[in-house]
């Protein structure tokens, strides 16, 4: 056995072997690139949250995703079917899996109209969003696998709407890092009910570092910010948390476990000093409070998410959902759909338009969707889960804007021209961020896991 090598049951570092191999002259220069890749990783390793190079050129630095929780209903929205009012019952075969919608057609009450100089065709709902018209790619078809909340919320957020996994954000955490050493880098705003539970934010089996922090209530971001002791004793315990770490690491170098403990303590340290101002709203002048409807009405709970999402992603966050609870959920009557719509519209409006002033919008891509849409059929006096073809929409990061993307039927059940799968979406949002979907990858129980599993494909058509 050569002396210097560390042998630990039955294997040996790979450090070593590289270091015991250059002592070759021929492997001089390779040992330089692979000690360029230790120091690598040996920053990764005592900052899991250290930025990390993307794949290709990225058009986007950021996320704020607009989740819709509930089922948004596309053709009360987005995507008009006048034909819902030439029958009585829809004239195609139902899908085998459905829920207790009937076939009885059910026209929308809502009045749609086009805007902008794309034509694209919105309802009276989204008065405020309409005039975005030419920033938004409005994409009709999207389709999912899962009929029920639970599914298709873990689905939209994670990938995979049956077993755990790591959320988007997650993901998104783990391939970039973080920007910011002073905030986290992906946060959750306001919970998503007790239907999505964990799986917006949680990390599975990414590691812990990369989890998103949930914040549960806009109003008061987080808790318990306040230091404790006077800011040189947290510093003095920080220090000696370092020193101890040092000393129980000897050896250990091949776990991350602890290294990530101490970053999530130093960064809970540097939040006690940064994070009062980056969640503060009250800074903001009465204009942009007015923007985004911060009047004590229907807005203000959704406003103060886009404004806070907005004060994130300028700060250096890199993945921001903002959610609107389960509100879209419209199985007892359609017209549910005014209340939620005067609640989100505006503030919805007032972050493109705030981030398009500040030149912001460019490098953030927003997008705007639910885990599924509602059935063009009828469901007492309103409608059912649908994942077989629905609308969300995306602005800015690299998308391009003033466009349609795909088709439903003429009846708005199934996705019929340029389908985009919630994988596509996916794969195509890290691609904006300069992640490649299929080299994004964790390996874990014998095998390497990516957030689109087996599936997924650039939607090119909708890239600027």
């Amino acid at each position: 056995m050569r002396p210097g090598i560390a042998w630990e049951a039955g294997r040996v570092a790979r450090r070593d072997v590289l270091r015991c191999a250059s002592a070759g002259f021929p492997l001089l220069s390779l040992a330089g690139l692979l000690a360029e890749e230790s120091r690598t990783e040996t920053v990764r390793s005592r900052n899991p949250l250290a930025p990390r190079r993307p794949h290709h050129r990225p058009r986007a630095t950021s996320v704020i995703f607009l989740f819709m929780g509930g089922g948004p209903s596309q053709v009360d929205l987005f995507d008009p079917k006048p034909k819902l009012a030439e029958h009585k019952k829809i004239p195609i075969k139902l899908p085998r899996i459905t829920r207790d919608a009937t076939p009885n057609c059910r026209p929308s009450p809502f009045r749609f109209r086009q805007h902008g100089d794309s034509g694209a065709w919105f309802s009276e709902l989204m008065p405020h969003l309409a005039g975005h018209a030419d920033d938004l790619c409005v994409v009709r078809s999207i389709h999912c696998d899962q009929i029920e909340h639970s599914g298709a919320i873990r689905q939209l957020t994670t990938g995979d709407g049956v077993l755990p996994r790591p959320s988007v954000g997650s993901w998104v955490l783990y391939g970039l890092g973080s920007e910011n050493d002073s905030l986290p880098g992906f946060v959750s705003i306001s919970r998503q009910g007790n239907l999505a539970g964990k799986g917006i934010y949680g990390s599975s089996f990414l590691p812990a570092a990369f989890e998103g922090t949930s914040l549960a209530d806009a109003k008061r971001p987080i808790e318990n910010l306040a230091m404790p002791v006077a800011r040189e004793i947290q510093s003095a315990r920080l220090a000696a948390i370092r020193r101890l770490g040092r000393l129980y690491r000897r050896n250990r170098e091949d776990d991350s476990r602890l290294d990530a403990r101490i970053a999530a303590y130093e960064l809970a340290f540097r939040m006690q000093t940064r994070a009062p101002e980056a969640f503060d709203l009250s800074g903001e002048s009465r204009a942009t409070q007015k923007l985004y409807g911060l009047d004590g009405g229907e807005t203000d709970e959704y406003g103060r998410q886009c404004l806070l999402a907005r004060r994130l992603v300028e700060r250096g966050v890199r993945y921001v959902v903002a959610n609107v609870d389960n509100k879209w959920d419209a199985h007892g009557n359609v017209r549910e759909h005014e209340k939620t719509s005067r609640q989100s519209d505006q503030p919805v409006a007032a972050l493109l338009t705030d981030l398009k002033s500040r030149g912001m919008l460019d490098q953030t891509l927003v997008v705007w969707g639910g885990e599924f849409g509602r059935t063009p059929t009828g469901q007492g006096g309103g409608r059912d889960h649908h994942p077989y073809g629905f609308t969300m929409w995306l602005a800015g990061g690299g998308v391009r804007g003033g466009m349609t993307h795909g088709a439903t039927d003429d009846f708005g059940f199934f996705a019929v021209e340029n389908k985009v799968h919630v994988h596509d979406l996916h794969a195509t949002m890290l691609h904006l961020l300069g992640l490649d979907h299929e080299k994004l990858t964790y390996r874990f129980s014998g095998r390497d896991f990516r957030l689109t599993d087996i599936h997924g494909r650039v939607v090119q058509e909708i890239l600027a």
